[in-house]
Parts: C-alpha cells; structure tokens; sequence
C-alpha cells in the first residue's frame, strides 16, 4: 500500500514538474525595438517585419514591439538603454560607439563604394562580424547589419555640381570626428547637431543644409525645407541590429535562434525596401519643385582626390589592418561583376 501510494505520489509530482516547465518556456518575453525613422520609412516596415518574425520563429514565446521616430530616445540614448538592458533591440547608427569601438569608424571614410552591390558584400562579410565582435564588451549582441543608403548632398541655396560649390555652406553633419575632416576639408562650414533638431535649424535658416540618404530625406519631409539635392554617393551609411547582451542572455538557445533569423530575414526586406525606395523618390522630390542633379564622375573623382587625406589621416587611428582589409573585401566584391 505504502509502495503503491509513493509511486503515486512521483507520478503526480512529475506531471506538475512537466506542467511547470511548460508554462515558463512558454510565457510571453515582451521586448521593444526603437529607432530614429518614421513610420513611413522602409525601415519601420522592416521593423514590424522584424517583430513579427520573431513571435513566428519563436512560436510567440518573444513578443516584440517596435517604436518608430525616435520615440524612446536619439541613436545614442537607445544604445546606452540597450547596452544598460533597459530597452531590448535597436536598429541604428553604431557611430555613437565610434569613441569605444574605433573600427565602426571605418564607415565613415569618405568615396568607398560604387554601389550597393560592394556595400552587402562588406555587411555580409568577415570586416562587419568582426566589428560585431567588437562591440560585444559593450554590452552589445550584433544579429545584423543592413541598408540605409548612400548619403547625398541637400541644400536651400544653390545646386552643387562642383567642388567649389560646396564652399562655405553651413552644412549638418553627423557628429563623428571622420565626417566633420571630411566635410571641412570640401570647403563647408560643417556642423555637428542631433537629427532631431535639424528640420527646425533648416526651417529657420539657422542652416543651409545636411546630408542623408534619399529615402531618408524623404521621409523627413528635407522637400519642405530644402530646394537642391545633388547625389554624390560620397558614404554609404549601413546600420545594424543590436540587442541588449543583459536580455539576450536570458533567452533560450531555440528562441535566440528563431530571433537571430527573424533579424537577418527584416535585414534583407529592409535592404530591398531601400533599393526600390531611391528609385522612386527622386521623382518624388522633382514633383515636390525640389532640383536635383548628379555630381558627375570626373567631379567626384576631384573630391576624392580633395578628401585623400582624411582617410590617410584616420587610417592608423581605425587600424591599418582593419581598413587594409575592408578595402580587399571592397575590390573583391568590384572584381566579381
């Protein structure tokens, strides 16, 4: 009797056992995921994307929710939320990293790529997972680097169609030390500033102009505060996918695995949002009465000479290395045409 009741007694507590266990690999992990963009852009919809990826890959044990136009904060507050495990995924600029991490600063160096075909080959290769490794001491988990685009030239005063159109306009600039050489030794007045304020410094005049990628402009309505738009090319400015190490820690190694895939499916939709996004814009802007002009090979060929110096200047400090061999994944990518 005493036999048959201990048995039981096992058998019950075995089921509770299973039934408890099953609750917890099946309750909800609730994360957000925040950026700059508005809900407009291609990248809000690859974000939605993302999120709901992730519930599917994970078989709703993760729930992500994305927050779109900078609601939880600029690129560099959102970096520090995930690097402290307050916010759970950014998709962003790692360039606020650029003082702790110096590799990321390679992505500034002016006149690299020809088109987006050598930008994915380098996102794609050994150069980016090692930047990805490098940020991981800051608390940092890299699941994906994907688009934002070439960064061309918008102004209020006059078309650019050379270089010594660019002297002396009062021009945003990212607030990177490779941007600001960059645009100073061009000729420009080049001013640090945080996105958010540059649309009401345009609208006032406080000043002439920035420079983004077209989607990006676009989105942020550039067309109503800015009259010229010269395509350059000159940067092409990737982002990446970042999660809190703190949060990604505690996830299962099935639903990292099912968000890990979600991330590189989102990153892929968002690169091809983008691609057929530049396309369509520019007409766009021209309906708008907005001008714009490309900057002709032989001109960038000018600018490029001009700006030489900054990437010799930054080469040692990124690492001669590192850029050496960035560069080779680059001319690789140009010799398999």
């Amino acid at each position: 009797m005493s036999t048959r009741y201990n048995l039981r007694r096992l058998a019950l507590t075995a089921v509770a056992a299973v039934a408890l266990s099953s609750n917890v690999a099946f309750a909800e992990i609730k994360a957000k995921i925040g950026h700059a963009m508005p809900d407009t852009h291609p990248q809000a919809t690859a974000m939605n994307k993302f999120a709901e990826l992730a519930g599917i890959y994970t078989k709703g044990n993760v729930k992500i929710q994305a927050y779109h136009s900078g609601v939880l904060g600029s690129d560099e507050k959102q970096l520090q939320a995930v690097q402290s495990g307050t916010q759970e995924f950014y998709i962003g600029t790692l360039s606020p990293l650029s003082t702790r991490v110096k590799e990321v600063q390679v992505w500034d160096l002016p006149f690299m790529f020809q088109n987006e075909k050598e930008v994915y080959a380098v996102l794609d290769g050994a150069s980016s997972k090692k930047i990805f490794e490098k940020i991981e001491p800051a608390g940092l988990v890299g699941l994906t680097w994907t688009g934002m685009g070439f960064r061309n030239l918008s102004n209020s005063k006059r078309s650019v169609a050379k270089l010594e159109d660019v002297a002396g306009l009062k021009i945003r600039v990212m607030a990177n030390p490779v941007a600001l050489e960059t645009w100073k030794t061009i000729g420009a007045n080049a001013v640090p500033m945080a996105f958010a304020e540059v649309f009401p410094a345009l609208e006032i005049k406080a000043l002439d102009g920035q420079e983004n990628p077209l989607v990006h402009m676009y989105s942020n309505k550039m067309q109503e505060v800015q009259k010229f738009i010269s395509v350059t090319n000159h940067v092409y400015t990737p982002v990446a996918i970042v999660a809190s190490k703190k949060f990604w820690d505690t996830l299962s190694p099935a639903d990292q695995a099912g968000v890990q895939k979600a991330a590189t499916e989102a990153g892929l939709y968002q690169r091809k949002l983008l691609d057929e996004g530049d396309i369509d814009v520019v007409s766009k802007f021209k309906a708008a009465g907005v001008t714009v002009n490309t900057v002709s090979p032989a001109e960038l060929a000018r600018i490029q000479d001009k700006v030489k110096p900054v990437v010799a200047k930054f080469a040692p400090i990124i690492g001669e290395d590192f850029v050496k061999g960035f560069y080779t994944e680059i001319d690789k990518a140009r010799a398999a045409k």
